[in-house]
């Protein structure tokens, strides 16, 4: 009883306060908002210390049931208690950390961002086939935007205008009012999604039994 009694009241007040506080500008609502954010950076420290001993106990798992690719497990494990180490050894500014920080971590970062350029290139294949009007047209503007995007677009001429300023026109007009379009949805989905929470109909934070 007290397990969802509780949290739903927690929430439904700091819920309703952040959403009221906005409309009073008034120097003890600041402060109780800036004191929220506050213990939100407190909560925030031992949400990451909970999602990295999950993140261990999912690893000890596969590696004790031996599941399909359980050797990642072993390389994830090493390099959370390598960088874990290292950090306690010389600290964060220098020695051992920043250089497997500098020489491990960031090249493999940037070797995986690398590699959604063909992920991307087989989305877009996929995506310009011309197999309806709206395709069609998606396929027309990629082309459009891709080459005046290079310095070759100035020299290719629609009528009276180049590639380049073609395309700048579709990025200025058609696509931000799309990307409009999804910012509110999105806002508007934020917004139902918050309103749920605070009235106690989603619920799914208090767990699967519940």
């Amino acid at each position: 009883m007290f397990r969802r009694t509780i949290p739903l009241i927690f929430a439904f007040t700091v819920g309703t306060f952040m959403v009221v506080q906005f409309f009073i500008p008034h120097p003890t609502f600041l402060a109780i908002y800036n004191g929220v954010l506050d213990w939100q950076q407190v909560i925030f420290g031992f949400v990451l210390i909970v999602g990295t001993l999950s993140m261990v106990r999912h690893h000890i798992m596969r590696l004790k049931f031996r599941k399909e690719g359980y050797q990642y497990s072993m390389v994830a494990l090493g390099g959370l208690v390598c960088m874990i180490a290292a950090g306690i050894y010389g600290g964060i500014r220098g020695g051992p950390y920043k250089w497997l920080f500098d020489y491990v971590q960031m090249p493999t970062q940037a070797s995986m961002f690398s590699l959604l350029a063909f992920f991307v290139a087989s989305a877009s294949y996929r995506a310009f086939r011309a197999r309806n009007v709206t395709a069609t047209l998606l396929l027309l503007a990629g082309v459009i935007v891709m080459l005046g995007r290079v310095p070759a677009g100035e020299y290719i001429r629609i009528g009276d205008f180049s590639m380049r300023e073609v395309a700048i026109w579709i990025l200025d007009y058609p696509n931000t009012a799309a990307k409009r379009g999804i910012l509110i949805g999105v806002g508007l989905g934020m917004s139902a999604t918050a309103l749920k929470i605070i009235l106690g109909i989603e619920t799914s934070y208090l767990g699967k039994g519940d």
